[in-house]
């Protein structure tokens, strides 16, 4: 354990909170936080056994840190580690998690620990909230998208053949530790997918913040450590403030969802085996950004403005070529539909976002003519 970490150190530490009563926790966020996992952790287990659930691209990268900084304050660790990909969160290797939890000494009070993107921390959050009817949990995101996205909020799920993330709960973690350290190991491909749910950040409710991004994007991409220290930082405020008013998404909270119902049912139409999450997400929040337009919510410097950073960023903007069916056909299965009507987000002007229930003939028809699929 590097003496940088000392207690007193940890306490005085700034971190951002998500005020949810006697369901808050803090987001701390700073450099080799991954080795002060187990003074962090300790403070909120009443029992010295926790289990870490990671992938296999991950685990030889950063397992052993946490492993080791854990059994330096007297844990038992045990290791679950799952393949990596879309494609795992699935009703299969749930039951494997589970299998697997049930060979180990465990009670209410031991911690699940979820290090990796956000695959990991959706099912191992599921696997949590439903394990002996829910234990603590513990994010320590990997990527950026979890780190600035799916860490925080309490959303976790799994992936049915139909759709994504149709079965999950709501379940808050004890602790997010970020350490941006780990995004140097990062694939590039992923760091342009994960800039997506940034983006996404300024489109909904941040002006200001959408033109830094405009003039950060290369040194974000090129992980320059203040310009991504912000922006980790900015997103989890923005997301912290978001679901301490709206925990289960029955208002402002949907606005997250920009670009993810179409996005979403990109990825259920490529089977996650084409697009990464942020990509997908790309090219609906350029979808919307352009419906919105289509429909005169919004005026084409806006969408222009969108399509422009999101390209810098290096991500996709078209739609694939299924037909417009295929697509209205995905998107009537999405959980957020109200009732025969789909629920989209969509934008007044960057940083100004809002909620339509549009028909499925209107959002088919518009799709077949505006954006010349089938």
């Amino acid at each position: 354990m590097s003496e940088y970490f000392t207690q007193q150190r940890i306490d005085q530490m700034e971190s951002v909170s998500v005020n949810l009563g006697k369901r808050s926790y803090k987001i701390v966020i700073e450099d080799g936080l991954l080795s002060a996992t187990g003074r962090l952790v300790s403070k909120l287990s009443t029992r010295k056994v926790a289990t870490i659930i990671t992938n296999t691209t991950v685990a030889p990268l950063y397992l052993q840190t946490v492993k080791q900084s854990l059994e330096n304050l007297s844990f038992k660790v045990n290791e679950i580690i799952i393949p990596d990909g879309e494609q795992y969160k699935s009703l299969v290797w749930i039951e494997k998690i589970y299998k697997n939890l049930l060979c180990l000494d465990l009670d209410r009070n031991s911690p699940i620990i979820a290090l990796g993107g956000g695959v990991v921390g959706d099912i191992s959050g599921f696997a949590a909230s439903t394990f002996l009817r829910g234990v603590p949990f513990v994010q320590i995101p990997t990527t950026i998208l979890s780190q600035v996205d799916s860490s925080v909020g309490g959303k976790t799920g799994i992936n049915l053949h139909s759709g994504k993330n149709m079965v999950g709960t709501f379940y808050q973690p004890s602790i997010v530790i970020i350490d941006p350290t780990v995004l140097k190991t990062l694939d590039p491909a992923e760091l342009k997918s994960g800039l997506s749910e940034v983006i996404k950040y300024g489109i909904i409710c941040n002006k200001s913040f959408f033109s830094y991004l405009l003039e950060h994007v290369e040194k974000a991409l090129s992980l320059h450590p203040l310009t991504i220290s912000e922006i980790i930082k900015t997103c989890c405020e923005i997301k912290a403030d978001i679901t301490s008013r709206d925990e289960t998404e029955k208002g402002i909270r949907a606005f997250l969802n920009f670009g993810h119902t179409i996005g979403h049912a990109i990825e259920t139409l490529t089977h996650y085996a084409e697009f990464k999450h942020g990509e997908a997400v790309s090219i609906g929040m350029a979808a919307a950004a352009k419906l919105s337009t289509i429909w005169g919510y919004t005026d084409y410097d806006n969408f222009d403005n969108i399509l422009l950073l999101l390209r810098r960023a290096g991500l996709p903007t078209e739609l694939p070529l299924f037909s417009s069916m295929d697509y209205v056909d995905v998107i009537k299965n999405d959980k957020k539909k109200a009732g025969d009507l789909i629920r989209l987000v969509l934008m007044k002007k960057i940083g100004n976002v809002f909620l339509e229930a549009v028909s499925p003939d209107k959002l088919g028809s518009t799709l077949k003519e505006e954006f010349k699929l089938k």
